[in-house]
């Protein structure tokens, strides 16, 4: 098993996060983490990728449980940070160096990779990103679609084996997203696993084989994405899918369930 979480349970201040919550996710699968604003999704994504530890249960990777104690072992952080990827929703959160391509070798330089190994994986994941002309830029003067490149560049650099997604076409135009989206399958390629958190339904089975959905912190349901959309009444419920109405020229009023989209948000 890839993450199991027992009974973890994590609050900011007042505000209850995760309650009790209980989830396993396989090696190699993509899986999307799905809920509304403050199900839980974010908090879960930096719980997966040690941001943050449990106040109460428990998160193990690989079979090995993450705790702060294990984080103070160089061995185990640089491992582990070698397998685990996070690109946060808001890109300028993530970028500070004072170039694109300072920003993309700065993992590596971290992790104590030979310099020439640096400067020929970064030259490669900025061609397979299409961001090569922007390697000398500042990444803060970007447009949102090109901070999100080089965000999700500056984690792929270091190839990992897992990848963490935090609403990763949020605020992107529709062939930016379709974009973004064929890159992520492309890289996965069956064999990685992608976790995605996302309002976003309408691409759902391209990104997910297996989906959790998240309510108050808690587990609502999970099941592969094609079963999820047909439950009209579990989406709804958790806030997925709303009344859309329409009034027609001769006074009547139609209801249907919408879907959100990233342009919702």
């Amino acid at each position: 098993m890839l993450f199991e979480l027992r009974e973890v349970t994590y609050s900011y201040e007042r505000q209850t996060a995760l309650n009790q919550l209980n989830l396993s996710i396989a090696q190699g699968s993509r899986v999307a983490l799905l809920g509304a604003n403050g199900s839980g999704k974010s908090t879960l994504l930096r719980m997966l990728d040690s941001l943050c530890f449990p106040q109460a249960g428990s998160v193990h990777f690989q079979g090995a449980e993450l705790t702060e104690e294990r984080f103070a072992d160089d061995a185990f952080a640089f491992a582990f940070r070698r397998q685990v990827g996070l690109v946060f929703q808001n890109p300028d959160v993530q970028l500070f160096n004072p170039t694109v391509f300072d920003e993309v070798a700065f993992s590596p330089l971290q992790l104590r990779w030979p310099k020439a190994e640096i400067r020929e994986r970064v030259d490669e994941i900025l061609n397979r990103m299409r961001i090569r002309h922007l390697k000398d830029r500042v990444p803060h003067r970007l447009s949102g679609g090109e901070k999100k490149r080089v965000a999700l560049a500056s984690v792929l650099v270091l190839d990992p084996a897992v990848l963490l997604l935090d609403e990763p076409t949020a605020g992107l135009d529709p062939r930016s997203q379709s974009q973004l989206i064929d890159l992520l399958v492309d890289w996965a390629g069956g064999v990685k696993s992608v976790i995605t958190a996302t309002h976003d339904l309408a691409d759902l089975a391209d990104i997910a084989d297996r989906c959790f959905i998240l309510d108050s912190g808690r587990l609502a349901a999970t099941g592969p994405p094609e079963e999820i959309l047909r439950d009209r009444e579990l989406l709804e419920r958790t806030n997925l899918v709303h009344a859309h109405r329409h009034r027609h020229a001769s006074g009547k009023v139609h209801s249907h369930p919408h879907m959100h989209s990233s342009e919702d948000l």
